[in-house]
């Protein structure tokens, strides 16, 4: 279900964690005869632990518990063969019970389809509409957490895979046609049949995103390795991310969810990196000098209001010696400011202000040309400082932590850059070219700037992903399959290693540092050439359902033990993930066994393994996959209707 002519989909399957290669040779009726004599190896040895907990609980207290401890050794050891994960595409089994004494949780009302927690249209219309807040984040309280999952459309069908999954996205997966009419000759996104097309076009670009870009790599380098990550603010459907790829520059896309609906979904869809965001009043949740290329295409931000604080923004993400490119309004406006409805003068009188901002901010304008406008930020503030004395230039923010981004407001003040010795020296210094920056040690650990992080740490930390990373394609081998996977998210990224170590794959991996993490490390991702955002795993993440086709989950509920709870994590899980998309979590056994029960009542298929290390670890690996299941047919003949949350 999953492609032009792909074959029908075969979800993960999973070695023992007693794999070795001479047991894969091995006759059906060895087989058998190894499980009942392992299974009556392990029975002895519960009962013997048993009994001996029985007598030492006679003679000197409290007996010790082996239940988890038999329980995860069972599931181990006893699925000796691989388990079946196909999925029946059907919502039959939503009627049956659940098994045992676990909680059931049902489906959702089919209008939760596309509902995102935290920018609930409900919600949302308390909020004060100055700035847009309304459209930022606005989450749910505990006591209005929805316990139950979230359905996929009916007719639901795997993406397309990547990279054909560019161009093209089954309607039953985005049932929104309103884009394809009011964005019509724009070139935005068609609709054929079943499917729509994304023909590469924008607002600014009608001859498609491709050549848009090639337009920009006459201006300025976009061949050398330099300019690896970006940043789109009001992305629309992300045409210009997605095709940056082609050239190793991985974008970060945002928008709101507003009337364009389903913007951001749409990107998802098409396998490119998206987040539902906005630039309002706070924060964007990235760290400082994250991207080295910022980007507005008639994204409808202004720039030249409010004390010039959405630009102020821009500067404190982008990296030393990056560039901000904007077309659209008012740029060029001698040309289009009939069509823009809007007089000459005031046009002007907008890309005047503008460019006042940028002047305040130290930047150089490089080029205007066409429809295309490039500035440049500095790669230090020492010429900045001096100027300070005779130019009107922003003050600096005293004592500012730049990293610092999750519900932080935004300041009209000038994030300062880290000191420098040379005016010819790069700020926090300066980064390898890609892809020689992904295993580079980054400036923020040679530097020292990482608590508790050493070069040493770093580059261990490498070598352990890549042979966990290994591991894992031999349990999940479908993970080694070009195209079963597009859209990965890891929820405890640390360093970036799982991403690393997954580079050469046709995937991307949005790494998130949580909130509650010990140690910022998402500067570092950046400085890798990788991208994330920051999140707390006790609130919904800014996406759409659906998003994601494989979680990684390092430890997320030892991090979150006593602060959310488990099965809400879970739910969430379970609304970003596809069907028969799939999951890994490491953690302790003992919290697997409570995951396992959540996931059981999600009626996802489960299985525990060992470490890469072997049985001896507490820590093991759970690999689930979520099975498929979609929201009844829609009785109504209006299948356009927008009434999702």
């Amino acid at each position: 279900m999953g492609g032009l002519d792909s074959p029908p989909y075969n979800p993960t399957s999973k070695p023992s964690s007693y794999s070795s290669s001479s047991y894969w040779n091995r006759t059906i009726k060895n087989t058998n005869k190894h499980n009942i004599l392992t299974l009556i190896f392990i029975s002895f040895l519960c009962s013997f632990f048993y009994l001996l907990a029985v007598w030492q609980n006679r003679s000197s207290g409290p007996a010790i518990t082996t239940t988890a401890t038999c329980t995860a050794t069972l599931n181990t050891t006893t699925n000796l063969g691989p388990l079946d994960f196909v999925a029946h595409h059907t919502a039959d089994h939503e009627s049956s019970p659940g098994s045992g004494s676990h909680r059931v949780y049902p489906p959702c009302d089919v209008t939760y389809s596309e509902y995102t927690p935290c920018e609930y249209k409900r919600r949302a219309v308390k909020f004060t509409r100055d700035r847009l807040i309304y459209r930022e984040r606005h989450c749910p309280k505990k006591w209005e957490l929805l316990k139950c999952r979230v359905p996929a459309p009916y007719g639901y069908k795997s993406p397309f895979k990547w990279p054909v999954s560019r161009d093209y996205v089954w309607y039953d997966n985005v049932p929104h046609k309103h884009l394809t009419v009011e964005k019509a000759v724009q070139n935005w996104i068609r609709f054929e049949g079943d499917r729509f097309k994304f023909p590469g076009g924008g607002t600014m670009f009608p001859n498609g995103a491709d050549a848009y870009i090639d337009d920009i790599g006459k201006l300025i380098n976009l061949n050398d390795g330099s300019i690896r990550t970006a940043i789109d603010t009001g992305c629309g459907v992300a045409s210009w991310g997605a095709y940056l790829l082609s050239r190793d520059i991985l974008a970060m896309s945002f928008a709101p969810r507003d009337t364009h609906e389903a913007q951001v979904q749409f990107a998802l869809e098409r396998g490119v990196p998206a987040l539902i965001g906005v630039i309002a009043s706070k924060r964007l949740p990235y760290p400082s000098r994250a991207f080295d290329m910022a980007h507005c295409s008639r994204c409808l931000i202004p720039w030249d209001q409010y004390d010039g604080v959405y630009l102020t923004e821009v500067d404190r993400v982008l990296r030393p010696g990056g560039y901000w490119i904007l077309s659209g309004p008012p740029i060029n406006w001698k040309k289009y400011w009939k069509g823009w409805e809007r007089t000459k003068e005031d046009l002007n009188a907008e890309q005047t202000r503008i460019e006042n901002v940028a002047k305040t901010l130290c930047w150089k304008k490089l080029i205007e040309k066409g429809d295309i406008a490039i500035w440049q930020k500095p790669i230090n503030h020492k010429n900045c400082k001096r100027a300070k004395k005779v130019n009107s230039i922003r003050p600096f923010c005293p004592n500012p932590d730049p990293d610092r981004a999750w519900y932080t407001n935004l300041e009209t003040c000038h994030t300062p850059l880290p000191e420098v010795s040379k005016d010819e020296d790069f700020a926090g210094g300066q980064l390898a070219k890609w892809p020689k920056r992904l295993n580079a040690i980054p400036p923020r650990i040679y530097r020292g700037s990482v608590k508790g992080v050493t070069a040493k740490i770093y580059q261990e930390d490498i070598k352990l992903w890549t042979r966990r990373v290994s591991y894992y394609k031999t349990v999940n081998n479908q993970l080694g399959q070009p195209g079963r996977y597009r859209n990965l998210l890891d929820m405890n990224a640390y360093l970036g290693g799982f991403a690393g170590a997954l580079v050469d794959d046709p995937v991307w991996v949005m790494n998130v540092v949580p909130v509650e993490a010990k140690v910022n490390t998402l500067g570092v991702i950046y400085e890798r050439g990788l991208i994330g955002t920051y999140q707390s795993w006790c609130e919904a993440m800014s996406t759409y359902p659906r998003t994601y086709d494989l979680l990684h989950a390092n430890l997320i509920f030892t991090l979150y033990e006593n602060r959310c709870e488990m099965e809400d994590i879970l739910l969430e899980m379970d609304r970003i993930l596809r069907p028969e998309g799939s999951v890994i979590f490491r953690d302790d056994v003992d919290i697997l066994v409570k995951i396992k029960k959540i996931t059981d009542a999600l009626q996802w298929d489960s299985q525990i393994i060992d470490h890469e290390d072997g049985p001896l670890e507490r820590e093991k690996l759970l690999f689930v996959v979520k099975t498929y299941w979609t929201s009844p047919p829609i009785t109504t003949n209006e299948q356009d209707t927008n009434t999702s949350p």
